[in-house]
């Protein structure tokens, strides 16, 4: 079995039981907060299963920045792609979103908007921390 493949199941089943837990919070406060909340116990596996594989999915594609002889754009596009996939059924498999195109578009520029974010911040705080360590190692020299 290739090596990264190996290492997206590892990632993806060590960080995938998050999901649930984050789910359960979530009922738990929307139980508290409304009056009427109510979950059957087919909604309530259909979400537990839906959100562990979408946590395991979501961990399992931070392996794609691991693979340093692929270039950004290519990272990029299997990273998102997978935890879109991922998030997109997720929300339509519950309901959680209606399957319909405007809603669907709404939720694609979201996504998209919250993704970019993302990774600029994480681009920018990368190239701040090298600029930073290439002073260091130059004034120890």
């Amino acid at each position: 079995m290739n090596r990264y493949l190996k290492e997206f199941f590892h990632r993806g089943l060590i960080f995938a039981g998050f999901g649930p837990i984050v789910l359960g919070i979530i009922y738990a406060i929307l139980q508290a907060t409304l009056t009427d909340f109510s979950l059957s116990g087919g909604e309530v596996l259909l979400s537990t299963v839906s959100i562990y594989l979408l946590a395991f999915l979501q961990a399992g594609a931070t392996v794609f920045t691991t693979i340093d002889h692929w270039p950004l754009p290519k990272v990029l596009a299997c990273h998102f792609a997978t935890v879109y996939g991922a998030y997109l059924f997720c929300y339509l498999v519950n309901t959680w979103i209606p399957f319909h195109p405007q809603a669907l578009l709404i939720f694609t520029a979201v996504f998209l908007a919250i993704y970019a974010a993302i990774w600029l911040s994480v681009y920018l705080s990368v190239k701040a921390l090298q600029k930073r360590l290439n002073e260091k190692q130059k004034e120890l020299q």
